[in-house]
């Protein structure tokens, strides 16, 4: 197989300003299918200036989270800004409640996908049907991430864009088919129909629509210079979303006006009948003739069950990337992030955060998940308005690629009032749901103080205070090594040591003239020929190589990187070590937990053996008490001065 070279240019950094825009947009966009009809529900004919007031605040949010990303261009959003400038305890929290925004879109997007599928089976519009199948689309969607099948990015810029012509074309044909500016002011009974509280409520809910806007900042590390993408993508999404959810609230209240009922109350339609299906709603006063309606109808059902598919596993790759972020930060225990050993992909976490969003899902509260979201949301909004209003005060000379506005000038500082009004925006929405929604309020406090709890404990037990910022970084050896090696192999695995062996690699051939060569082998069975297909197997082992890959190259190394296929993995490893003549094999691997004739298993006994070359191991294996950094770096010294003592050298020996 032809070995691929990965040039050593920032590669990583692919994701242009469509496709920021695109994937903001997916995740924003896709809130209308659903919030429109809960909004509606609440502020009635006042639904249009609501989603009006609600936008505003998401401006100024967008405008907080642009300054905040491009500088400090990292994953972790309002957590990340939070690190900067208060301290871990503050940046947790921010996170943990990002993680119940991620938890709540799995949710309340699966929760939704049956509501839009019922344009071809009404059972699917009503408990228990929606409920079931929307278990059922978070399990598929959890288990497609594990095995590490993801949406592409044409795909995903595609369906935002099919979605967006849908919208406008909804708009379009609505504003000359339905549209009345009579009926339109004719819904609105000023402080009856709704009353003020449920105006307030309104707001609240109308923010979920305008949720997503994390997203541009946790793929910062992957947009092309972010200084000028992500303030780009973060613009285009603004100006797309406050336009469509402008209009809409509009033609859905001229197609669904608000009536009295007998009993003196007030409501419509896309409240009530059309509150899990609220943009069929409008099609279905399109008044078109047989077929036309029914094509029309079947259309958007599958086009919005499509875009909430995408959002559910928008929020479970939001889970993947946001628990590697707080594992990375210490704020998490090891365990969550850990790796599949066969598919590369933080499987317990998905599992574990997946099953909270069915858990949540089992009641079949709509209102219940939206008002959830909200809380996370809001907190996690305010957090970030507040982190940077301080950076401005406590860190003017910081170098600004963005600086949001309007802003204003006092003592030589720059006050931001954009930030400000932000905060108090959405502080406000925030104590709106603590106040008025008991249930999302005892939920929402439960959840941040049970994860205070383990965050604490956690920190206590690997001896971090739990206001420090501690990362997952790599120390120096312990041992300093002069080697003059020019030829390093590395098979990998999916083993910390692994990687901090590859990371060792990268450090010894940093501003050498050193090849590193990186391989995983694909053991095929002795029934299937050498050379057979195993499509699955080969794209977990290019994921393991890609993540090495940028390892390595955090420290200036260059990598090539193959995959073997092999009978035995031992052997391959011996032979592509003489195939390069390879001067160094360095091996990651786990300990076994009983220790035997081989202590680190048959395929590192085969290749101390019969390696043409020296061989430096390292092991998970750490002492009782010992913490985990600790435990691979005695690992990589004492395997590095046991090879240096001759050309091989056995663990043990």
């Amino acid at each position: 197989m032809a070995i691929r070279r990965r040039r050593r240019e920032r590669m990583e950094r692919v994701v242009g300003v469509p496709g920021l825009w695109a994937t903001a947009y997916g995740n924003v966009g896709s809130s209308i299918y659903y919030a429109l009809g809960l909004v509606a529900a609440y502020a009635l004919g006042l639904t249009p200036l609501v989603f009006l007031f609600a936008g505003l605040i998401f401006a100024v949010t967008a405008i907080t989270y642009t300054e905040g990303t491009a500088m400090f261009p990292e994953a972790g959003g309002s957590s990340s800004f939070a690190r900067h400038a208060f301290n871990e305890g503050a940046a947790f929290g921010a996170a943990w409640g990002q993680m119940l925004n991620y938890i709540i879109t799995i949710a309340i997007s699966a929760f939704f996908v049956p509501h839009y599928l019922g344009v071809f089976w009404e059972p699917l519009r009503s408990n228990p049907w929606d409920i079931i199948v929307g278990i059922g689309v978070v399990g598929l969607i959890a288990v497609l991430n594990i095995v590490g099948i993801k949406e592409a990015a044409k795909l995903n810029v595609g369906l935002a864009l099919i979605d967006l012509g849908t919208q406008i074309l909804l708009v379009v044909v609505g504003l000359f088919v339905v549209f009345s500016p009579t009926t339109v002011w004719d819904n609105i009974v000023w402080g009856v129909a709704p009353t003020w509280t449920n105006v307030i409520i309104g707001v609240t809910l109308a923010m979920i629509a305008y949720t997503g806007i994390e997203t541009i900042s946790n793929m910062a590390e992957e947009a092309q210079v972010p200084e000028r993408t992500i303030p780009a993508s973060i613009r285009a999404t603004v100006i797309t979303v406050l336009v469509m959810y402008a209009l809409i609230p509009i033609v859905a209240l001229s197609a669904l006006p608000v009536t009295q009922q007998a009993d003196g109350t007030y409501s419509t339609e896309l409240g009530t009948t059309y509150a899990g299906d609220p943009i069929l709603g409008i099609v279905s006063k399109f008044g078109l003739n047989g077929m036309w309606q029914v094509l029309v109808e079947g259309f958007v059902g599958v086009l919005a069950a499509t875009i909430l598919v995408i959002a559910t596993n928008a929020g479970v790759i939001g889970v993947s990337r946001l628990t590697y972020a707080m594992g990375s930060h210490r704020q998490l225990p090891a365990v969550m992030r850990r790796l599949h050993p066969r598919f590369n992909t933080p499987a317990i976490a998905i599992v574990v955060f997946c099953a909270i969003a069915a858990l949540v899902m089992i009641p079949g509260q709509a209102d219940f998940l939206s008002n959830l979201y909200a809380f996370g949301a809001m907190l996690s909004f305010s957090i970030a308005h507040l982190a940077i209003i301080w950076l401005r005060w406590k860190r003017p000379e910081m170098k600004r690629t963005y600086r949001g506005r309007p802003s204003l000038p006092f003592r030589g500082r720059s006050i931001p009032l954009f930030a400000i009004f932000g905060v108090l925006g959405t502080g406000g929405a925030l104590v709106a749901v603590l106040i008025l929604k008991p249930d999302a309020r005892w939920v929402g406090i439960a959840w941040m103080a049970f994860g205070f709890l383990m965050y604490i404990v956690y920190r206590r037990h690997i001896g971090v205070p739990w206001t420090e910022t501690a990362t997952m970084e790599r120390r120096e050896l312990a041992l300093e090594v002069d080697v003059a090696y020019t030829k390093i192999l590395v098979p990998v695995v999916a083993t910390e040591s692994s990687e901090e062996m590859m990371a060792t690699a990268g450090k010894l051939a940093a501003d050498r003239d050193v090849s590193i060569h990186a391989i995983t082998v694909v053991e095929v069975p002795v029934e299937l020929p050498l050379d057979a297909e195993t499509p699955r197997e080969e794209r977990g082992a290019e994921q393991l190589l890609a993540h090495a890959r940028q390892i390595a190259e955090e420290y200036g190394a260059t990598v090539e990187t193959k995959v073997v296929h092999g009978r035995q993995a031992g052997r391959a490893i011996v032979e592509e070590a003489r195939r390069m003549n390879a001067e160094v094999i360095m091996m990651g691997v786990a300990r076994k937990r009983r220790l035997g004739q081989h202590i680190f298993g048959h395929t590192v006994d085969y290749v101390v053996r019969h390696a043409p070359c020296r061989v430096v191991i390292a092991s998970d294996a750490a002492a009782p008490g010992a913490t985990e950094s600790a435990a691979v770096e005695a690992a990589l010294s004492g395997a590095l001065g046991r090879a240096e003592r001759g050309p091989r050298s056995a663990p043990g020996a």
